[in-house]
C-alpha cells in the first residue's frame, strides 16, 4: 500500500510539531522541515521526528529556507529520495517580525527588512512549497495542500500579518481550483495548538475529500 508523505514546513516548534505528531498518529510519513541553522533548531526538529518514528512512521529532518527556489526544491528532493513521493504538505513556515516591537508593532514602527522577511517567508515561502508540491501531486493525480496562514483575521490586528493572511487565503481558494478536484487546498487559522493540529489531520484525511478551497476559522485562541 501506497504510504503517505507529507512535508510540514516550520514543523520543528509549536503548532508544526503538534501538526507533525498529529499526522504520524494518522499513518503519515513526515518531512519535519525547520528554517533555522542552529543547534537548538535542529535539535528541536529532530525530536520531534523522533517522537514521529515513536509512533510508528518514517521522519527525516531537512533544513530549508522556503524563500528560496533552490531550498525548496531540495526540501522536496530529500523527501522523495527519502521517504518517497510527497502526498500532502503542510506550509506552516511562519516567521514573525523580529526586534523588540514584536509581531503586533504598528506598521509605522516596523523595520522595512522585517517587513521584506514576513513576506518572503508567509506569502513566497507558501507559494514556492505549493508550486512545487503541485508538480508532484499533479504526476500523481492526487494530493492535499493545508496552508496555515500567518494570523488570525481579527479586527485591528497588525497590518503585515493581515495582509499576508488574506494573500494566502486567495492562494487557497484560487489553487483549490486550479488543482482541483484531483488535489485539495484548504487552510486553517492559528489557534491553540492541539486544535490546529487536529483541524490540519483531519483536511488532510479521507473524511474531508470533498472539501476543498476553504479557510477553517476559530480553531481556539484568539
Amino acid at each position: 500500500m501506497k504510504r503517505l508523505v507529507t512535508v510540514v514546513t516550520g514543523g520543528g516548534p509549536g503548532i508544526g510539531a503538534a501538526i507533525c505528531r498529529r499526522l504520524a498518529e494518522d499513518g503519515h510519513d513526515v518531512v519535519v522541515g525547520y528554517a533555522g541553522d542552529g543547534h537548538g533548531d535542529a535539535d528541536a526538529a529532530e525530536e520531534v521526528a523522533e517522537d514521529v518514528r515513536r509512533s510508528g512512521a518514517r521522519a527525516v529532518c531537512v533544513r530549508a529556507d522556503t524563500s528560496l527556489e533552490a531550498e525548496v526544491e531540495r526540501l522536496f528532493t530529500s523527501a522523495e529520495k527519502q521517504l518517497g513521493p510527497v502526498t500532502g504538505l503542510v506550509n506552516n513556515g511562519l516567521v514573525n517580525i523580529a526586534g523588540s516591537a514584536g509581531p503586533s508593532a504598528r506598521l509605522a514602527d516596523t523595520e522595512p527588512a522585517d517587513l521584506r522577511r514576513f513576506v518572503e517567508v508567509n506569502l513566497l515561502g507558501t507559494l514556492l512549497c505549493s508550486r512545487r508540491a503541485a508538480r508532484v501531486m499533479t504526476a500523481g493525480g492526487n494530493g492535499v495542500i493545508v496552508n496555515v496562514m500567518p494570523c488570525t483575521a481579527t479586527p485591528g490586528a497588525p497590518v503585515h500579518p493581515a495582509m499576508t493572511n488574506a494573500a494566502v487565503e486567495a492562494l487557497t481558494l484560487n489553487l483549490a481550483e486550479e488543482l482541483g478536484p484531483g488535489i485539495r487546498v484548504n487552510a486553517v487559522e492559528p489557534g491553540d495548538t492541539e486544535e490546529v493540529a487536529a483541524v490540519v489531520a483531519w483536511l488532510m484525511s479521507p473524511d474531508a475529500s470533498r472539501v476543498r478551497g476553504t479557510v477553517i476559522r476559530g480553531t481556539g485562541g484568539r
